[in-house]
């Protein structure tokens, strides 16, 4: 009797702490919620330069994105966030959403080329991050992302 007890209680389930997604895998929150001023919503989009390896420049789709590179000129991938670049990069490295050119060949933030620029409006940003790669590239870096 006290077995038939006991086997009861292992073959009742719990109910899941998190969702789970097809599959099996548990879903997590990647994001936290800020608490901002009303500039700080409208303004707080940012570009960002990262410095990548040169060894990025052996990938054929990032060669043929750049065919007048100069290769004495450095790799480099071009994006927008709404984070500060620093806390995109570091969610690169960590696979968080990552552009698989920063995340493998990723070396660090390049401020020099952007910090002058933010915090801007989304639509500025999006504008800007095209603007600032194609700049980049016919300045003779080898340019990714920048969409």
């Amino acid at each position: 009797m006290a077995s038939d007890k006991h086997d009861n209680h292992q073959r009742r389930s719990h109910p899941p702490l998190a969702k789970v997604r097809p599959g099996g895998r548990r879903m997590k929150r990647r994001t936290f919620p800020r608490v901002r001023n009303e500039e700080q919503l409208e303004h707080h989009h940012n570009v960002y330069v990262v410095l990548l390896d040169p060894a990025v420049g052996k990938v054929r789709k990032v060669r043929a994105a750049n065919p007048k590179r100069d290769r004495k000129k450095p790799c480099v991938y071009v994006g927008m966030t709404g984070l500060t670049p620093e806390e995109r990069f570091a969610n690169h490295k960590a696979g968080t959403k990552a552009a698989s050119a920063v995340k493998r060949f990723g070396i660090r933030l390049l401020p020099e080329l952007y910090a002058h620029l933010n915090p801007m409006p989304y639509e500025a940003a999006t504008e800007m991050e095209k603007d600032l790669a194609e700049d980049l590239r016919r300045a003779g870096y080898t340019v990714t992302g920048g969409h």
